[in-house]
């Protein structure tokens, strides 16, 4: 049996994105091929790595990846993580299955200390 694609995009592929894909690969990778990206190409926060470690999952081998080259590939499902990657998709991202997930969430600016 084949695994279901799925791509997991928002805007910088810092945070969210990538703790979806990490979530979902720990929790069925058996049965998903994952990835994420996004539309600009940043880095992995180091809040989102320690968050996700605190869950007993690791994505500090996680790098942000720009959604372009992606969208190319057969995804079976397309699912955005905030409004800005939702509306910059727009019909590119039509797949068998797409949707959107959460809203305007805005990330620290670059360059504020992180809080413990």
């Amino acid at each position: 049996m084949s695994k279901s694609r799925v791509l997991f995009l928002c805007t910088h592929n810092s945070a969210r994105s990538q703790m979806a894909e990490g979530l979902l690969r720990a929790m069925a990778g058996e049965r998903f091929e994952v990835q994420s990206a996004g539309t600009e190409q940043t880095r992995v926060h180091p809040l989102a790595i320690r968050a996700m470690a605190e869950r007993g999952v690791d994505i500090s081998g996680h790098t942000s990846k720009l959604y372009v080259g992606l969208l190319g590939e057969p995804w079976d499902y397309v699912i955005t993580v905030c409004d800005d990657a939702n509306e910059r998709l727009g019909a590119e991202g039509t797949r068998r299955f797409r949707t959107q997930l959460g809203g305007s969430v805005d990330a620290p600016p670059e360059g504020e200390p992180e809080r413990g």
